[in-house]
């Protein structure tokens, strides 16, 4: 079984991240801030937001939490989507249930979405290019392949699926509606799951010399645990991102590149 460990490469991010940080402070006197939201109290969540600031504190960015009552959330947002101080904004999800995802997400300014979530942002999506800079540091080829993106959520599977097809590619999406979703599985040459289902991606649905990519987070019994059973990790003839360790660090690292960026182009105005 050769690993995917995106926490290999984001060491070397993170260095060139700082670097970036130090120059704009220097050169442009800008100070790169990210504002996150929060209307949640679900461990899990502050779990994220502490990676965050740690994150953020290593390469120089601040990283500011705004914790807030579903009724100011909306406010909140607008209230920093003026703010010139601040350069990413984003909405830390879940949110509580019952609250309109899609109207707090598209409130945030497209030039502040850092996470490419919001109607014509312009930032790809932190996952989404996450996994590409997984699958391109591992000299691993989409072009020719089959490729099968399981769940379609906000986060990773609709926008992936839309940075693969911008990029040329054609990915086959399953999800909870789909015909012969584990035939389509079976038969991927590279898989992508991002349901949040623990066990969902038996050894049974990864072929022969697959490779598997988990972006799944689910809490079971308070610990966090990908889609992938534990039956795949016994396989010798594939390559799979590690149960810790693998998409994660470099979805940090794609939110702070885009944050810096976003901080850029303050800088050239």
């Amino acid at each position: 079984m050769k690993q995917l460990l995106g926490s290999e490469l984001a060491g070397f991010i993170k260095e060139r991240q700082a670097k970036q940080v130090r120059q704009l402070v220097q050169q442009h006197n800008v100070h790169p801030v990210l504002a996150i939201i929060t209307a949640s109290n679900n461990p899990t969540i502050a779990t994220y937001i502490n990676l965050k600031k740690k994150y953020g504190a290593d390469i120089g960015v601040t990283v500011q939490e705004y914790s807030v009552t579903d009724s100011d959330i909306v406010s909140t947002i607008n209230s920093l989507n003026k703010d010139n101080s601040i350069h990413g904004v984003i909405v830390q999800l879940p949110l509580a249930e019952g609250m309109d995802t899609e109207a707090v997400v598209s409130a945030v300014s497209p030039q502040k979405d850092v996470d490419g979530l919001a109607p014509g942002s312009l930032f790809d999506a932190a996952t989404p290019m996450a996994i590409n800079w997984l699958l391109s540091g591992y000299n691993i080829e989409l072009k020719g392949k089959q490729i099968c993106i399981v769940g379609y959520g906000r986060l990773v599977g609709a926008p992936l699926q839309k940075l693969w097809q911008n990029s040329g590619l054609d990915p086959v999406v399953v999800d909870v509606d789909t015909k012969d979703k584990e035939d389509t599985i079976a038969n991927a040459d590279i898989i992508v799951t991002a349901v949040g289902k623990p066990s969902l991606i038996t050894s049974l649905l990864v072929k022969h010399g697959a490779i598997v990519v988990d972006a799944g987070v689910a809490s079971e019994k308070g610990v966090l645990k990908g889609d992938v059973s534990e039956d795949v990790y016994t396989r010798d003839d594939i390559t799979i991102t590690p149960k810790k360790g693998g998409v994660g660090p470099l979805t940090v690292c794609a939110l702070f590149d885009n944050v810096i960026r976003a901080a850029y182009e303050v800088s050239t105005k």
